[in-house]
């Protein structure tokens, strides 16, 4: 596989015909396959390390150790998130790359609290922005979402075009059961704070214990960081 891909642009029917044949792949021969579809250099895959996201990556691992994995490092994580982030790195030998803001952006968030006033906004500069800086040069983004998660969610198929970026999420169509079920099957470990009530961990000042994504900016009725839509 080469390290430099072109970006491509994929087109209506191709995503089509990827959706259809996807549809009836396991999820560990939807990651297979997708590296018979596309080069290792045009495969963009980001992980938060938050509650469950062993799950996507204990899969990657059976099949890709060398893929790069970004982790946005907001500067507002948990200790317990950075914790989790050093385990699995280790624990399935992840190739694992960390993006942040520009300091000086990061550091008007911080001094501002942008998150009480405009969590949009804290969210672009410490999350979204970040990421827009590398992802303009891969053809597709993996993503751990699944359909359950939130409304918004469960509006997507497998492969979305996204952008300029073709957005691809192995485990949409899983269930909370088949997603517990894989975890006990395969003993992953879960994040420290889904035993504390977490179970949709993001940044530590817009995140309180809560089902689902519930505990994410509460009382507000944002429910996604921005990456995602």
């Amino acid at each position: 596989m080469s390290e430099i891909a072109e970006k491509r642009i994929i087109s209506n029917q191709e995503i089509k015909d990827l959706n259809k044949k996807y549809k009836s792949l396991s999820l560990i021969d939807r990651i297979k396959t997708l590296y018979e579809d596309f080069d290792q250099a045009e495969i963009m895959v980001t992980s938060s390390f938050a509650a469950t996201s062993a799950f996507l990556l204990k899969l990657f691992s059976e099949v890709n150790t060398d893929q790069i994995i970004y982790f946005i490092d907001t500067g507002y994580h948990f200790d317990e998130t950075l914790s989790y982030k050093q385990q699995l790195t280790e624990t399935y030998n992840l190739n694992v790359k960390s993006v942040s803001a520009l300091t000086h952006e990061h550091e008007f968030t911080s001094k501002d609290k942008t998150w009480t006033k405009n969590p949009d906004f804290c969210c672009s500069i410490n999350k979204v922005k970040p990421l827009e800086v590398i992802k303009n040069k891969y053809t597709v983004w993996v993503s751990g979402l699944m359909e359950w998660q939130s409304d918004h969610r469960s509006s997507l198929d497998i492969f979305e075009q996204r952008g300029e970026i073709l957005k691809f999420y192995p485990l949409l169509d899983v269930t909370k059961q088949e997603r517990d079920d894989f975890i006990k099957k395969h003993k992953l470990p879960f994040h420290p704070l889904v035993s504390q009530g977490y179970h949709s961990i993001g940044c530590k000042h817009c995140t309180v214990p809560g089902d689902d994504r519930s505990g994410r900016w509460n009382n507000n009725p944002k429910t996604e960081c921005g990456l995602h839509l």
